[in-house]
């Protein structure tokens, strides 16, 4: 490998470990040190990569972005033509895996979010990464013909993620939805915003 590629695939492990480690044990439990170890890496080397905890959690939410875009291939993105039910298929199967296998990723953008609110330098960071996905939602929402996309999109995030921290960290963590249960309150959600010349 060359000498970039190396760097890349450390700075790739260093930030999945530290996603890791927040799922596991929460901010306290994310140091340089701690990467360090639980990544196999000799001690400083996460300190090259990312020298102060600011620039740490900036890798970290760099890294759960880009994951958290490859969680639906190509194939499984909803498609406007698709109408509604193309649009329920694709989030629904995002939310659902959000809540299944990915489960440790999204404890860590928990934690994230979080920290966020104490840090306004990792606020304005974490909310650039998130307004991409939410671009893409108002897209989908308009081209399906949503009156008025920012509230839809709003709604439709809020709905998600208060499924997702209620299943993974909050009350029902113990009865995660199948995928046609999160099918079907998508769909409810849905046909409340859409008249049905939209589907």
């Amino acid at each position: 490998m060359s000498e970039r590629t190396t760097g890349g695939a450390r700075a790739d492990l260093v930030a999945d470990t530290a996603l890791a480690l927040l799922a596991e044990r929460g901010m306290r439990g994310l140091t340089h040190r701690a990467v360090d170890e639980a990544a196999g890496l000799p001690q400083g080397s996460t300190s090259n990569l990312a020298r102060t905890r600011q620039a740490l959690l900036e890798l970290a939410v760099r890294r759960l972005a880009h994951r958290e875009a490859r969680v639906l291939s190509l194939e499984e993105m909803p498609d406007p033509r698709g109408g509604l039910d193309s649009l329920v298929a694709g989030l629904a199967l995002a939310t659902h895996r959000a809540l299944t296998q990915g489960r440790e990723l999204t404890l860590a953008r928990y934690e994230l979010a979080l920290e966020a609110t104490r840090r306004p330098e990792l606020r304005a960071y974490f909310d650039a990464t998130g307004a991409r996905f939410r671009d893409q939602l108002t897209a989908l929402v308009t081209a399906m013909g949503s009156t008025d996309p920012t509230r839809h999109v709003l709604s439709l995030v809020a709905w998600a993620d208060g499924l997702m921290f209620s299943c993974v960290a909050g009350s029902y963590s113990a009865e995660v939805p199948s995928l046609a249960e999160v099918r079907a309150g998508l769909r409810e959600l849905l046909d409340g915003m859409f008249d049905r010349g939209a589907r």
